[in-house]
């Protein structure tokens, strides 16, 4: 019997892994969309060049973490 802990990635292909990534798609789009903002409110002086360059390493960061 199962203790409840298993690998997701093992899961067959089905609506719950679909509604599964779907669910990581949107809270990683969310996260991104939250950091520009905070780093907007942060840092107003930045230029778009830099903010495009923090975002880019936040969106690493995230992705190693998902």
């Amino acid at each position: 019997m199962s203790d409840g802990n298993f690998n997701r990635s093992l899961l067959p292909h089905t609506p719950y892994h679909s509604g599964l990534q779907a669910g990581k798609a949107m809270a990683r789009m969310q996260a991104i969309e939250t950091f520009k903002c905070y780093l907007a409110t942060l840092h107003p002086d930045f230029t778009e060049e830099e903010r495009k360059e923090q975002t880019e390493i936040f969106k690493k960061m995230l992705s190693a973490r998902l």
